[in-house]
């Protein structure tokens, strides 16, 4: 397996939700959307706190 790609081939980017929260208000729309999706599931809570700090270390 070659580390580049074959000419033509797809390539893929990592997602990383914190590029796309940019102000305090996207923030805010991503932790309550969190908080409705995440029901009792603690671990989902605890990984969107993370990607929040990410996105603030990256302002």
């Amino acid at each position: 397996m070659s580390a580049f790609p074959e000419p033509g081939a797809e390539t893929f980017a990592r997602y990383d939700s914190a590029d796309y929260l940019k102000t305090e208000e996207d923030i805010a729309a991503y932790l309550e959307a969190v908080m409705d999706e995440a029901g009792d599931d603690q671990a989902y809570v605890a990984r969107a706190l993370g990607v929040v700090a990410r996105a603030r270390a990256k302002a």
